[in-house]
């Protein structure tokens, strides 16, 4: 199996975030109150920019995460998508969901089984799709801190796509490759710092490696509240295909500015 540079440097901080857990005991009498059970909570947010003067660029972004407890079961569902144009010409189009189910073993193990697929028109395949389950454990779960870590093992299904662009870097054609699947392993991190009262920290880190494919991608913002509901967001996400179709760069970066509205 062959890992881009950045798979190797997230597997190595996943396997110290573990280590620190065994050998440095987490302080329990800042715990939060637990969450309230049987409610939908999360937040939606989105944002516009459109730019004009030598080139004329406009991307439009939008996610939904949501969250609800039901006793020892957790239901969590994100949803993402992506649209950008640069002098009228389409340059990012990316749709992306994730549900995860979990269930608790104690204050800080669970369970958890997750399905995920993405539609990148210009990530260099037609579509990824992953079933996977494992263990997740709650490294920090402090009221200013929390850092969860994950591993699992499952499935993976994708098709390569290549882009036939022509000279001013429109695409004009798309030719898909044979679908394929294969054993995946699975990581990921969510780490959470408030600052204050009204500026936090956040960022989300997926690893999906397999022999066909390792994608990673990691969502940091920093998130200042405006009211109890809404806040701003300053959002760089990366996303990296160690082995994309040909012609196609490995590596997709996106800023945002967005608007957050709490779900509560």
């Amino acid at each position: 199996m062959n890992y881009s540079t950045i798979g190797r440097h997230v597997a190595a901080a996943l396997s110290m975030a573990t280590a620190m857990l065994a050998l440095t005991p987490v302080a329990r009498a800042d715990d939060p109150p637990p969450p309230p059970e049987h409610t939908w909570l999360g937040k939606g947010q989105g944002g516009l920019l459109v730019s004009s003067g030598n080139s004329v660029s406009e991307s439009l972004n939008a996610k939904l995460d949501l969250a609800r407890i039901d006793g020892n079961w957790k239901n969590v569902v994100y949803v993402g998508g992506l649209y950008g144009k640069s002098s009228g010409i389409l340059n990012g189009e990316r749709l992306e969901g994730r549900y995860e189910l979990d269930r608790k073993i104690s204050d800080d193990l669970y369970g958890f089984g997750a399905l995920a697929a993405t539609k990148d028109l210009f990530s260099g395949f037609n579509y990824q799709a992953n079933a996977a389950a494992g263990l997740g454990i709650k490294i920090i779960n402090s009221a200013a801190t929390k850092l969860d870590a994950q591993l699992g093992i499952g499935y993976q299904r994708l098709q390569t796509q290549q882009l036939d662009k022509n000279a001013v870097g429109e695409v004009i054609g798309r030719i898909n490759g044979p679908v394929e699947g294969g054993v995946i392993g699975t990581a990921g991190l969510n780490f959470e710092h408030s600052f204050t009262a009204s500026t936090k920290l956040l960022d989300k880190l997926l690893v999906t490696a397999g022999s066909l494919n390792t994608l990673v991608a990691n969502d940091l913002a920093l998130q200042v509240n405006m009211s109890d509901r809404l806040a701003l967001s300053i959002g760089y996400g990366i996303r990296d295909n160690s082995k994309p179709a040909a012609g196609v760069k490995k590596l997709d970066q996106v800023e945002t500015i967005n608007i957050v509205y709490s779900i509560k």
